[in-house]
């Protein structure tokens, strides 16, 4: 029968039909997937389903007898050409094709900005970015920021409510240093906390870590030596000595700091408060620079579970879930129902220290007990893969990942490959140092600008600066996304900002050559809202087919938590938007079909513009 609801994805309409025919055909097989893809060669059709070869070993029949059946059985005759044997092909892939009618009725309900909205999606929580007290932003904050920032626009687009979760290293003894080090600097004069700069702090935590720390090889225990050392041996390692005397002194007082800090005396906290607000500040302001979402709002620091660490553990340690190691705390999840990981989760070390993964622990409970989150998604370099199995495992058999109704909040590591120099090394400067977001992003906007004037872009003046900033954000954010997210690229300028290819630059261009046509013809773009679809020509049909699969590409996204495959989508859509721009005119056309390319220019600029928000791609009117 014929559906009630209309539907803007062709697939997920066929697939219903096909699995009301495999429930009539072969009822003890009735939950089988039915298959149905787009078809890789177009002159055989739009879409295949693929269900015969599966559907055959459980009824014992031959895959083509089987394709046969469906093919009898299934309902199409609103939606497809009417099916013949020729369309089952080798082993029983059927192909379809829509009816020209059809898929015009089909797109003539689309709608880009609420394509793909998912039912009852719940709360997910997205930690992203993950910047360090008194660090400047750099390229190791790149993929955390931009992954998890188009993964929380695309939840939020699919209708989920986001929670971000900025989660700032702003506790422990390396934060003690620099605190303690500011502290110094205040007191001397050198420093004025009212005016502190992050390029401040970022040298002084450099420099505190250089001044608290030995020579290298030259451990701190050589200092208990110092009277049993000879006056010509003394002479040879004076100076090793002196500086490992005076890094242990000032350790001990970055300790006598933490101390402090942990006891919340007015004076340390007042400091490190400062330091906090600095922090956040400039990585706000980095994240806009980057057109990323990521607020002081957004920060939860470790800082903030510090007082829960002990009562946590104790609370382990009493129903049994952790046990004493040694004299350390840890949860064992070498079992089948914990995932077999053969290496405990240690949550406390035998000194009474806390470790990442109680913080971490702490934090899945505040995000599924208290935000209620049914599901967390950690952008996380994928090099803390085990560390994430292990906490994620400790944290489902401590039963902090059952929600108050008692259903499981599901966790999630979205783990990312390395930037790397097109040496094939982690990408740093010339001298070794980590590249900074900002230089980063400024550079991209400076070659974006260059080309622009090369090209002679068609932007006016005022509009030039914003226009080229949008460009670099594009070619950094779509190269950095485009990518499988497990894996490693390499970062080049050259590459990301070029105007052909599969590139930022070029999904912008394709967008404001599109709205050129209804700028240059003095045409305004809603008049064409809802006129009416023809699609005769290969090309309008491959155009209008691309445009509706982006419910899908946005439902993959949120599914796999894989932005690269919306950005394939992109690709696929502006090149189909090409394919018939360059075979068809459209301004001179003869109406009705005028009117109709008119409204498949409109509909592709819109969802390109749609798709790119997602991703926190900024849009352009002109290029």
């Amino acid at each position: 029968m014929p559906d009630h609801t209309p539907s803007t994805d062709p697939a997920a309409l066929l697939t219903h039909r096909f699995s009301l025919a495999i429930a009539r055909a072969f009822p003890s097989a009735a939950e089988t997937d039915p298959l149905v893809v787009p078809n890789k060669n177009p002159k055989l059709g739009d879409f295949q389903c693929n269900a015969a070869m599966g559907l055959a070993k459980r009824v014992g029949k031959p895959p083509r007898e089987v394709a046969k059946a469906l093919a009898e059985a299934v309902d199409l005759a609103d939606l497809c050409e009417p099916l013949a044997d020729a369309d089952i092909a080798g082993p029983g892939f059927i192909n379809l094709r829509l009816k020209a009618s059809a898929l015009a009725g089909i797109l003539a309900h689309f709608r880009p900005a609420s394509a793909g909205t998912t039912p009852n999606p719940g709360t997910t929580v997205v930690d992203l970015c993950g910047v360090n007290l008194a660090k400047e932003m750099h390229v190791g904050h790149l993929r955390s920021t931009i992954i998890g920032d188009a993964l929380a626009r695309t939840f939020q687009r699919l209708g989920h409510a986001v929670v971000r979760q900025n989660h700032l290293g702003d506790w422990g003894l390396p934060i003690a240093m620099v605190t303690h080090k500011v502290m110094d600097e205040s007191s001397a004069g050198r420093l004025d906390l009212a005016n502190l700069r992050l390029a401040d702090l970022d040298r002084l935590y450099k420099a505190a870590q250089k001044q608290y720390a030995p020579p290298p090889g030259f451990e701190l225990v050589a200092t208990s030596l110092a009277p049993f050392v000879t006056s010509k041996l003394h002479a040879e390692i004076a100076d090793d000595l002196a500086q490992a005397q005076a890094a242990a002194r000032h350790l001990a007082d970055a300790k006598q700091t933490l101390i402090r800090l942990q006891r919340k005396d007015a004076d340390v906290v007042r400091v490190w408060q400062r330091i906090v607000d600095v922090t956040i500040a400039a990585c706000a302001e980095n994240c806009a620079k980057l057109n990323a979402i990521v607020l002081p709002e957004h920060t939860a620091g470790e800082s903030s579970y510090a007082d829960e660490l002990a009562t946590l553990v104790e609370d382990l340690l009493r129903r049994g879930i952790a046990e004493i190691d040694d004299g350390a705390a840890v949860v064992r999840l070498d079992r089948p129902e914990f995932g077999n990981i053969k290496e405990p989760c240690l949550i406390r070390k035998g000194d009474g220290g806390f470790l990442y993964a109680t913080t971490d622990l702490a934090a899945i409970r505040r995000r599924v007990q208290t935000f209620k989150a049914d599901r967390v998604v950690y952008c996380v370099d994928a090099r803390q893969s085990l560390h994430f199995r292990q906490v994620f495992a400790a944290a489902h058999r401590a039963g902090f990942t059952t929600r108050p109704d008692g259903t499981i909040a599901t966790l999630a590591h979205a783990a990312f490959g390395t930037v790397l120099g097109e040496d094939g090394k982690p990408f740093k400067t010339r001298s070794g140092e980590n590249v900074k977001l900002a230089d980063l992003i400024d550079e991209a906007t400076q070659r974006a600008a260059a080309q622009m004037r090369e090209r002679q872009a068609d932007v006016p003046p005022e509009a030039f600066d914003r226009t080229a900033w949008s460009v670099g954000v594009a070619a950094i954010k779509y190269a950095d996304l485009s990518i499988e997210r497990v894996k490693d690229y390499v970062f080049s300028f050259d590459r990301m900002v070029a105007f052909e290819g599969n590139t930022g630059p070029y999904l912008l261009y394709a967008g404001a050559r599109i709205r050129s046509i209804f700028r240059k013809a003095g045409l305004d773009p809603n008049a064409f809202r809802d006129v009416p679809l023809v699609l005769e020509h290969p090309e309008e049909r491959a155009l209008a087919l691309a445009i509706l699969r982006y419910p899908a590409a946005l439902a993959a996204v949120g599914e796999h938590a894989e932005p690269h495959r919306l950005c394939q989508f992109l690709y696929d859509l502006a090149g189909a938007f090409s394919s018939f721009y360059a075979a068809h005119r459209v301004i001179d056309a003869p109406e009705p079909v005028r009117a109709s390319r008119l409204r498949l220019c409109l509909l592709t600029s819109e969802t390109l513009e749609d798709a790119l928000t997602c991703l926190g791609i900024p849009v352009v009117e002109r290029m």
